[in-house]
């Protein structure tokens, strides 16, 4: 199962063991350990399914229902007072659920900046300068 770790617009992507996380709702909080996060408090916001259906909070449940939405999760109408009939999860996180969002409640002395490593670009020296490869010019004839 993937898990989503976003705090102040920047965002992680890790993978978890989903039997730690089966049976949680959307808003409970969770221990940092299971995504590699050592002394963080982590809050499920949300999630979405193995077809993309996403998770909505107040749907009791886990199986996938079809809900009649004005707004909202799921749903984002052109003109406003349309509503529509659209597949929504419910809320509890189950075999089905492929990706789970969550958000950092409590940070730990180490920052969460910390956790995106900047890579050095494959292709440039020491220098900032791109390396040239040796290409033999192709001829044209004409």
């Amino acid at each position: 199962m993937k898990a989503v770790i976003s705090r102040g617009g920047k965002s992680l992507q890790k993978e978890i063991d989903p039997k730690m996380v089966y049976g949680k709702k959307i808003g409970d909080k969770i221990n940092g350990n299971l995504v590699e996060l050592e002394n963080y408090e982590l809050q499920i916001t949300g999630g979405s399914d193995k077809q993309g259906f996403p998770m909505k909070k107040g749907v009791s449940g886990s199986m996938r229902k079809r809900l009649l939405l004005s707004e909202g999760v799921g749903y984002k109408p052109k003109t406003r007072g349309v509503r529509r009939r659209k597949s929504i999860r419910g809320e509890i996180v189950s075999e089905e659920t492929e990706q789970l969002n969550l958000k950092v409640v409590k940070e730990s002395a180490k920052k969460f900046e910390e956790f995106f490593k900047k890579e050095e670009p494959v292709g440039e020296g020491k220098d900032g300068e791109e390396k040239k490869e040796d290409k033999p010019e192709e001829k044209k004839n004409k």
